[in-house]
């Protein structure tokens, strides 16, 4: 892990920890597998063992890390039946968000704000896979805002761990950016017709497209995974 940056001193050092971790794991920054010492994480973030236990214990409940007491904590490997719960989940939430967007209109200036989303989303297709994974969800997240939902986003975030590294995996895939961006620009255009079969079929394609290649996944990266 790269060392970070320093935390900030006006907040707690235990949210923080968990913080830079979990975008860690997150990006594969932290591989499934890698091991998580207290000692050398309390040392590099310059905090005492207590804020990174708790941080641990956090990443323990949403399944991305492994402890096992008086021994060790590692990155868990992907999960591929949670991957799929999660998918589940945000997709019985978003399919309701998509048609009440294009029921009601929702917030009005979200449209113009959405847009802005997936074009910026489309200059970074090619470029960090970070920066393309934050403009995607930057966009889900403002769907979520004009349903007036915000609070089911951080749920959906927080059940999604073993999904979102599975989008990561894919990402550099052929074409799975531009994919990605059509498939915005598709639900976008839905609901600026006020269509929502065709906003809810687009949202559809698009959170299945990761499931749909699990098995790809799992040639490139057998040891990651587990069922």
């Amino acid at each position: 892990m790269r060392s970070p940056h320093k935390l900030d001193r006006t907040r707690q050092a235990a949210p923080q920890v968990f913080e830079r971790l979990r975008a860690a794991i997150l990006s594969l920054e932290l591989v499934p597998g890698a091991v998580l010492s207290r000692l050398e994480l309390a040392e590099r973030f310059a905090v005492s063992q207590t804020p990174v236990r708790d941080a641990l214990l956090k990443l323990g409940q949403e399944g991305l890390v492994d402890i096992f007491p008086q021994h060790t904590t590692l990155v868990s490997r992907i999960d591929i039946s949670s991957a799929r719960q999660a998918h589940f989940l945000r997709c019985a939430i978003e399919l309701e968000v998509v048609r009440t967007l294009a029921v009601s209109g929702g917030d009005t200036a979200a449209l113009p704000r959405l847009r802005a989303q997936v074009d910026l989303q489309a200059a970074l297709a090619g470029g960090k896979p970070e920066e393309f994974m934050a403009a995607d969800q930057a966009f889900h997240r403002l769907m979520y805002e004009a349903a007036g939902v915000p609070d089911l986003y951080d749920l959906v975030q927080r059940m999604g761990g073993h999904i979102d590294r599975l989008r990561r995996l894919d990402l550099p895939s052929e074409g799975k950016a531009k994919r990605v961006v059509r498939d915005h620009r598709r639900i976008l255009d839905a609901l600026v017709k006020h269509d929502p079969a065709a906003a809810q079929e687009a949202l559809r394609d698009h959170l299945s497209d990761t499931l749909s290649r699990i098995a790809d996944i799992r040639i490139r990266f057998p040891d990651y995974m587990t069922e």
